[in-house]
């Protein structure tokens, strides 16, 4: 069951007009949140980034008591252990081409079941560059096709996850992560400048670890000792294989980010109930 502009409907019957912005141009918002056992996990963050990025594209703020409403509907209409939920906020129907319509916004909730990521994984670097000038850096938009792409390439070398560099040539971010390396001794990341997403995951694991936000040259991947990932999904997750470079891991430093991660989320991250 599926949650759109107001009701419920079958997933074969839930539709959105074929002439929604989010569809024809890309213009929408989204977030994913991860919902265990009826509760999503940091849900006040994912809506407040969700008014952020709808504020940058000029959309109208999400209604947040409704948002919530939905997402108690769809988790009550599809119990499962471990879920992901898709909140997806568009300009909702306009004309062809990039002007918007009057019709006012589309509300779409859904959740998938989703399985637990392993601890460890492969990480590709791509030669296509985040622009940290554009002016849809650092929203979370459903225009997903340059991720597609490099996702696409990193699967093709048995990688889960492509890593960019920015046009100035420093690290910024998966696909749908945010990475963390150990460099000098030091735990450091992207800083938000580079064009990164101010993913939820990132700043909980910078507050409880006490990373570094700094400039993090492209090929430091080449000499960190020891890399990880931060997402929704993926909590924290370590890298053993960077290209054709492997690293013995999961390093001491992931591994107590990984055990500060489960400890402080079980009790101290704002895991908010649907209802």
């Amino acid at each position: 069951m599926i949650w759109v502009n107001g009701a419920l409907a079958d997933t074969d019957a839930a539709t959105l007009p074929v002439l929604d912005h989010g569809i024809t141009v890309g213009d929408g918002v989204f977030e994913t949140v991860k919902a265990e056992h009826g509760q999503l996990f940091a849900l006040t963050r994912h809506l407040d980034r969700l008014t952020r990025s709808a504020r940058g594209l000029g959309l109208p703020d999400p209604d947040h008591d409704l948002v919530r409403a939905a997402c108690a509907e769809v988790l009550a209409a599809n119990p499962m252990p471990l879920g992901r939920l898709r909140i997806t906020f568009t300009g909702g129907t306009a004309p062809l081409g990039s002007e918007r319509g009057d019709s006012g916004p589309s509300l779409v909730v859904a959740v998938g079941t989703a399985a637990r990521r392993p601890d460890t994984t492969a990480v590709a670097t791509v030669p296509w560059r985040r622009n940290e000038h554009s002016a849809v850096a650092g929203l979370k938009t459903t225009s997903y096709a340059e991720n597609v792409v490099a996702l696409a390439a990193a699967h093709r070398v048995g990688a889960s996850e492509a890593l960019f560099a920015n046009t100035a040539g420093l690290l910024c971010e998966g696909t749908g992560s945010n990475v963390f390396l150990v460099l000098d001794g030091r735990l450091i990341t992207p800083t938000l400048a580079s064009g990164c997403l101010a993913g939820i995951t990132r700043r909980l694991v910078i507050d409880w670890t006490g990373a570094e936000e700094v400039d993090v040259p492209f090929d430091a991947l080449q000499r960190a000792e020891e890399v990880f990932l931060t997402s929704t999904l993926r909590d924290v997750q370590a890298v053993t294989r960077v290209d054709d470079r492997e690293l013995a891991g999961p390093g001491p430093v992931t591994l107590k980010a990984m055990a500060t991660f489960a400890e402080r989320a079980a009790v101290d991250a704002d895991p908010v109930a649907a209802r």
